[in-house]
């Protein structure tokens, strides 16, 4: 049995928007985790870069389950000493809710320039508005 590898000059990458409104964070980012690392194709190869590009909009409607507002942080380290800040994901969520999208998503990606690439090819907006029209994305359904 053969087996098909993908060579990183033959990617073709579609567009796609995924719709956030009143879906889980986590799942939805475990969406487009996969969307951005290629899983979803037929030629997927673990060392070869042939994810696709996604928009996620409307990042401020997406919902944390159970207690998680209240009950989980973003924690940071400024690098100095007792320099730990922490933001509570009621807050993030309400100022800066495509920043927490993309935090969930660079969690379920590899910790290595492969998955650094990966992260550039995610944009997030907070509205149902994007500026990446002129790219034709296909809707997909979460």
């Amino acid at each position: 049995m053969s087996t098909t590898m993908a060579k990183p000059e033959t990617v073709e990458r579609k567009w796609y928007v995924i719709d956030a409104a009143g879906k889980p964070l986590g799942r939805t980012a475990a969406a487009v985790a996969t969307l951005l690392r290629g899983k979803h194709k037929v030629t997927y190869t673990p060392n070869v870069d042939c994810g696709d590009h996604v928009i996620v909009i409307n990042c401020d409607k997406a919902v944390l389950t159970g207690n998680k507002l209240e009950k989980k942080f973003y924690r940071y380290h400024s690098g100095w000493i007792g320099g730990l800040k922490e933001i509570q994901y009621k807050t993030l969520m309400a100022n800066n809710s495509d920043k927490a999208m993309m935090l969930a998503v660079k969690g379920m990606l590899p910790s290595n320039t492969m998955g650094a690439n990966e992260l550039k090819r995610l944009r997030c907006y907070k509205g149902a508005e994007h500026d990446n029209a002129a790219q034709k994305p296909e809707a997909y359904n979460v």
